[in-house]
C-alpha cells in the first residue's frame, strides 16, 4: 500500500499541484484506490463520506489526462453542489495553466454557457445525470471518446431516480473504458449495476458503509415539539463554531431561519427552491464563515465539503435512515472531530428505530430504543412509558444505555440528554 504520492510515477505538474494543495499523505481510500486505478482496472468502492474519495478518483483521472493526448473523462454526481466541488478540486490538480479544457454541466446554470464550454471540446466533464442527458439528446455533447467514467455517490443517484438517465448515458459511451464507481452504501441495486457496467472490478472498502464516522460525537436530546425551538436556542448558545441545522421541508427551513434572525443569530438558508447562483452564493458565504449557522434541507446532506463545520443539528430527523449517516458526515471531515445533535420527540420513534436497524443489521430491534414508546403521550415531565406502565425514572433509563447498542461507544447521561462518544479511528 502506498505511503505517499511521490512513488506512483505521477506527472510532475500533478505532483506540484498536490504539494500546493497540501496533499502529503494519502487517506486509506486513496492508498487503496489510486494504484489500482493507475493500473487501468475498474473499481467498486465504498467509503464513508469525508474520507477523501474525490482524491481517490481525481488523482488517477488527472494523471491519465496529462499522460495521454487523446481521450476524455466524465464524472457524474447526484447534486449540483457536489459536481461544483469536484470540479474545483480537479481544476486545482490540473494547475492554473493546464491545456486540458473542462466543462461543468449541471442544472440551474445557463445552458448557453454550457454550449460554449462543450464547443471547446473539453476533455474533463463533470455533471449531473439530468443535464448531461439533456445535452446528449440535444446533440451538443459527444461522449464517444470518453474512456474514463466516474460515478460518485452512486447510491444517492439511484435514490434520486437517476437510474434511467444513467442507462441512457452509458449507451453513448464506448464499451472499452475504465469505470470507477463509488458509493457510501452498497445495496443490491448498486451491486447489480456494477455487474452490468464494470469489468472485473476490484472491490475496495474503507470502514463501515452504514456506521457513522467514529470521530463524530453524537448526542440525543429528548424534547417535545413545543419545546424543540427553545432547546435549539439553548444548544446554539452553548456551542461555538459553525453549525449546520437540518430540517425536513423548504418552508420549515425558511421559517426557522427567520426566527433565528430575530434572535440575532447569523444565519442563512439552503434548500432546493433556490436558483443555482443563489445556492452557490449561500454555500460560499457559509464556507467563508460570513454566517455561523446554515439551516438546510437534505439538499445539503451530501456533497457539502466544508471542513470548519463543527456541529450538525438534526432539528428534524430525515425521512430516509441512510440520510442520517450522510447528514452527520458533514462534520468530522477528513479526520477532524465533530458533533452531531439529535432533537428527538415521541413522534420520532419509528424513524429512530429505522436508523437503529440500519446501523445494527441483524440485531433485534429493541422495543423502545430510546425509552420512547411506539405510541404514547407527553406531559410536562417528559415522556410516559407504554400505555398502562408506570413512568420510568431517570435511573432506570440509564440501566440499559442505548449508546452501546446503537453507536458502540461510551456514554455520559443527564436527565435530558444522552451523549455518545464513538471510538477514535486509528487510520
Amino acid at each position: 500500500m502506498m505511503n505517499d504520492f511521490l512513488s506512483l510515477g505521477l506527472p510532475p505538474q500533478l505532483i506540484a499541484s498536490l504539494g500546493h494543495m497540501k496533499f502529503t499523505q494519502p487517506t486509506p481510500i486513496q492508498a487503496q484506490a489510486i494504484p489500482i486505478a493507475l493500473a487501468g482496472k475498474d473499481i467498486l468502492g465504498s467509503a464513508q463520506t469525508g474520507t477523501g474519495k474525490t482524491g481517490a478518483f481525481g488523482i488517477p483521472l488527472v494523471a491519465r489526462l496529462m499522460n495521454n493526448e487523446r481521450g476524455s473523462a466524465l464524472i457524474l454526481t447526484p447534486t449540483r453542489e457536489l459536481a461544483t466541488q469536484v470540479m474545483q478540486m480537479l481544476k486545482q490538480m490540473l494547475g492554473r495553466v493546464s491545456p486540458i479544457k473542462t466543462a461543468l454541466i449541471i442544472g440551474g446554470e445557463p445552458i448557453l454557457k454550457q454550449f460554449q464550454q462543450l464547443k471547446a471540446r473539453p476533455r474533463l466533464i463533470v455533471g449531473t445525470p439530468g443535464r448531461i442527458n439533456d445535452h446528449l439528446v440535444r446533440g451538443s455533447l459527444n461522449l464517444r471518446d470518453a474512456d474514463f467514467l466516474v460515478l460518485d455517490e452512486t447510491d444517492r443517484m439511484l435514490d434520486m431516480g437517476f437510474g434511467i438517465q444513467l442507462e441512457k448515458i452509458f449507451q453513448h459511451m464506448p464499451q472499452q473504458r475504465q469505470t470507477l464507481m463509488f458509493s457510501a452504501t452498497l445495496p443490491s441495486n448498486i451491486v447489480t449495476l456494477s455487474g452490468r457496467y464494470l469489468k472485473d472490478p476490484m472491490r475496495i472498502s474503507v470502514g463501515s458503509t452504514v456506521q457513522p464516522i467514529l470521530k463524530i460525537k453524537q448526542e440525543i436530546i429528548r424534547t417535545s415539539e413545543a419545546a424543540k425551538y427553545d432547546e435549539l436556542l439553548l444548544q446554539l448558545q452553548k456551542r461555538t463554531g459553525s453549525i449546520l441545522v437540518f430540517v425536513k421541508t423548504k418552508h420549515g427551513a425558511e421559517k426557522l431561519s427567520i426566527r433565528l434572525r430575530h434572535e440575532k443569530h447569523s444565519v442563512d438558508t439552503l434548500h432546493g427552491d433556490l436558483r443555482q447562483n443563489k445556492r452557490d452564493r449561500v454555500i460560499k458565504a457559509f464556507r467563508d464563515q460570513r454566517h455561523r449557522i446554515l439551516v438546510a434541507t437534505d439538499v445539503a446532506a451530501r456533497g457539502l465539503d466544508i471542513p470548519h463545520i463543527e456541529h450538525v443539528v438534526n432539528y428534524d430527523l430525515p425521512q430516509c435512515p441512510e440520510d442520517y449517516i450522510h447528514r452527520i458526515g458533514r462534520t468530522g471531515r477528513a479526520g477532524a472531530e465533530g458533533n452531531a445533535v439529535n432533537l428527538i420527540t415521541s413522534q420520532d420513534g419509528i424513524k429512530w428505530r429505522a436508523i437503529h436497524r440500519l446501523i445494527n443489521p441483524g440485531e433485534k430491534n429493541p422495543q423502545d430504543a430510546l425509552d420512547f414508546p411506539s405510541s404514547g403521550k407527553r406531559n410536562s415531565g417528559g415522556f410516559r412509558g407504554r400505555p398502562g406502565a408506570a413512568p420510568r425514572s431517570n435511573a432506570s433509563k440509564d440501566k440499559k444505555p442505548f449508546a452501546k447498542k446503537f453507536f458502540g461507544g461510551a456514554q455520559n447521561t443527564t436527565n435530558k440528554k444522552t451523549t455518545y462518544q464513538g471510538k477514535r479511528r486509528t487510520d
